[in-house]
């Protein structure tokens, strides 16, 4: 049995290990796709990942949880589905207008950030070291704002939207794939709309207008969109709260590192120095959790 289990979690690692490092080289993704309008990739992404969604749906024939869907339920998972197109949407503008440090800040934001939603909509308690690593991630931010003369906003615009997508997801009853694959649905049609006026315009980027490197990046969206999710989705059944909530900093790494040595973004030192206090939050909400979940501290 011991030797079962640990089988089973180092498999989970290994899942959600993909998972992370696909999510983190998406700006390498979309940076090719710089001549495409963000708006348009989005749309195409929403679009190819509606039905890679619906295939794979197919292939498992797991529809019964349509049966499932309420009002309320529908409700919530709109208002989730836009929060996610602009998740998306602000990330792809950003990592396409040379934002890629400024993106991997919102991710290492967001995780901080869910704690401090947690405390203001759900009344979760926060214990000391968890306000102790909300308020070195706001000085963090606070220090950037004041070197650049304005606030990181793209950063505190992706976490906002991702936080608050995670929060409506939270309290969701939909599984990962099932979650996302409605998501897409709901805003499928804007989404098509939109490239149909597009192309009525003229000015579409798809089809035999443009290259077929282009073409394909945009279709193969969809699958670069669902792959990670069903791993991340694996990968979870397998590991606890404590081992994926260290993981998920692999991303904003990678990201970070791109940024910095693929794209050359400059990195000075009052950048460098607002980083360090968020990497110092996250290092204390980690540890924290990970103190209490092993001997049961509170």
């Amino acid at each position: 049995m011991p030797n079962l289990t640990q089988n089973v979690k180092e498999n989970g690692v290994t899942l959600a290990l993909l998972a992370y490092v696909i999510w983190g080289l998406f700006p390498l993704y979309w940076k090719p796709l710089a001549s495409v309008p963000a708006l348009e990739i989005l749309a195409h992404r929403i679009i190819w990942s509606a039905l890679f969604l619906f295939l794979i749906l197919g292939w498992r024939k797991q529809w019964a949880w349509l049966t499932q869907l309420d009002r309320k339920t529908l409700r919530a998972f709109t208002f989730s589905s836009v929060l996610l197109a602009t998740n998306w949407l602000i990330y792809i503008w950003a990592v396409n207008a040379g934002h890629v440090v400024e993106a991997s800040l919102g991710y290492f934001i967001t995780p901080l950030l869910n704690v401090a939603l947690g405390a203001v909509v759900l009344k979760e308690r926060l214990r000391r070291p968890q306000q102790m690593a909300v308020l070195l991630a706001m000085i963090g931010v606070a220090w950037m704002g004041w070197q650049a003369g304005v606030p990181p906003w793209i950063a505190l615009a992706i976490a906002a939207s991702f936080g608050a997508y995670g929060l409506l997801r939270k309290v969701a009853r939909l599984g990962s794939l099932e979650g996302l694959a409605l998501e897409t649905w709901l805003i499928v049609l804007p989404a098509l709309g939109y490239l149909l006026w597009q192309e009525w315009q003229g000015t579409a980027m798809f089809g035999a207008a443009v290259s077929w490197q282009v073409n394909s990046l945009l279709v193969g969206a969809g699958v670069v969109t669902a792959v990670p999710l069903l791993l991340f989705a694996a990968a979870a059944r397998q590991l606890d709260l404590a081992t994926l909530g260290l993981l998920q900093y692999l991303s904003p790494s990678i990201q970070f590192t791109l940024g910095v040595l693929v794209f050359g973004e400059v990195l000075d030192a009052g950048r460098l120095t607002g980083f360090v206090l968020i990497w110092a939050a996250l290092l204390v909400s980690s540890a924290e959790g990970l103190w209490r979940r092993r001997y049961g501290w509170t």
